[in-house]
């Protein structure tokens, strides 16, 4: 009877332990950062110079314009309710109906688990080109060493996701650094960077920012360690809109440069674009490049557990997921991290990982992303039009017409991404 009600109090402590809120505004920043400027980027580039030639730059201004409205959506939203499972509170406030809220919060979980398993797949092929080894266990022990990093601390594995994002904007940089001479060539060549009137370049551009918009999410990620979060409510909001405008800059300044390096005809054509550029450059091995680009596949790997395992464990703690399931709200007294919510995500991505291919596991990650963003887009379009609920005054708050553009967007997107998967 006794060990009955010491296992009862000893959940009831788990259920009621609060998120250690360890977070300021520059590691959220990182954090944000390291979601945003993943692995993609090293390839992305060559993708959008493909289609909008010496316009790419412009590609990802316009990309920056278009994911802006979404990213003041999310900023606001988190000043309101600055909870984990952020994407699922937002849904269920708004409409006030649980099955859509839950149906957010699975796509989120999925959305997040998928991500980590194409990365833990991505990440094989590098491994194997220092250790020979069965691409299963390769995939296990990366999948569960950064499950371990996740629940060790948010401390510290947000603190880890830092230095390797330093390191990732490290390896742009590297790349600005080595073509640096291709900057004096500007005035000569600025009538290259100019569109003008010519209607078949802007729907070049266009084209470039449908691909390049991809390349600025992940302020979806960062709502969803709100409750670990120093003033949330203000830091937050601040947090995702510097990290909008830095990856705005550093896209742009990366992608100048690498088009006037390199033809974009040409550049298009690498599988690794800005490690051919560094070749190019310093006629040295791009080998430094390449493990750089092992580091980013980990930190994505490693912050969308965490964010994943967030969303698990929010959904629990605001009665989002079925009663049976309550226990993933637990968190632990020692690391003070969701340690069971944390491991049913490394599971999961284990098993998603093993089963599925990277390709299939890349192509869903985009419709789902696009499709939780039109509805929190919707969710704050509501509850704008339909409460009189003041927004906290430490927080934010945008224009009707941000989530308005936002949801037709995102919307737009989805059907064009749904379209060219049915085809």
């Amino acid at each position: 009877m006794q060990t009955s009600k010491n296992a009862a109090t000893s959940t009831s402590e788990a259920q009621s332990q609060p998120l250690k809120r360890v977070l300021n505004l520059p590691l959220v920043i990182l954090y944000g950062l390291g979601t945003t400027i993943g692995g993609g980027i090293y390839v992305l580039v060559g993708k959008v110079a493909e289609r909008a030639g010496m316009m790419a730059p412009l590609s990802f201004m316009a990309a920056a314009l278009l994911s802006a409205f979404t990213a003041l959506t999310f900023a606001e939203l988190s000043s309101r309710f600055p909870k984990s499972a952020g994407e699922a509170v937002y849904v269920k406030e708004a409409f006030n109906f649980q099955p859509l809220a839950i149906f957010v919060g699975i796509l989120v979980i999925l959305n997040g688990s998928v991500s980590a398993a194409a990365l833990a797949n991505g990440f094989v092929g590098y491994w194997q080109t220092f250790m020979a080894m069965p691409d299963w266990m390769v995939i296990v022990l990366i999948t569960a060493a950064l499950g371990i990093l996740a629940a060790w601390g948010i401390g510290q594995s947000v603190m880890m996701a830092a230095v390797i994002t330093l390191i990732e904007v490290g390896g742009l940089l590297i790349i600005v650094w080595v073509a640096r001479d291709e900057f004096a060539t500007i005035p000569v060549r600025s009538h290259e960077l100019m569109p003008g009137l010519n209607g078949t370049i802007w729907l070049g551009i266009l084209s470039g920012s449908f691909l390049a918009f991809y390349a600025f999410i992940g302020f979806e990620d960062m709502v969803n360690v709100a409750e670990e979060i120093k003033d949330v409510e203000k830091t937050l909001p601040q947090a995702i809109i510097i990290t909008l405008l830095l990856t705005t800059l550093i896209y742009f300044i990366v992608t100048l440069v690498a088009v006037l390096s390199v033809a974009p005809a040409e550049l298009g054509q690498q599988k690794a674009p800005l490690s051919y550029i560094y070749q190019k450059k310093t006629g040295s091995d791009p080998a430094l490049v390449s493990l750089i680009s092992i580091f980013a596949i980990l930190n994505g790997g490693l912050i969308q557990i965490i964010m994943a395992a967030r969303v698990l464990y929010g959904m629990s703690r605001q009665s989002i997921t079925p009663k049976t399931l309550r226990f993933l709200g637990d968190v632990n007294s020692k690391t003070q991290t969701p340690i069971k919510a944390t491991a049913c995500i490394v599971l999961l991505v284990c098993i998603l990982a093993l089963i599925f291919d990277i390709e299939s596991l890349a192509e869903t990650t985009s419709l789902m992303i696009l499709i939780i963003a039109t509805l929190v887009n919707a969710a704050l379009l509501r509850l704008k039009l339909h409460t009189v609920e003041k927004t906290p005054t430490k927080g934010m708050t945008a224009p009707l017409w941000v989530p308005a553009c936002g949801l037709i967007v995102s919307l737009s997107f989805a059907i064009m991404i749904a379209m060219d998967l049915i085809k």
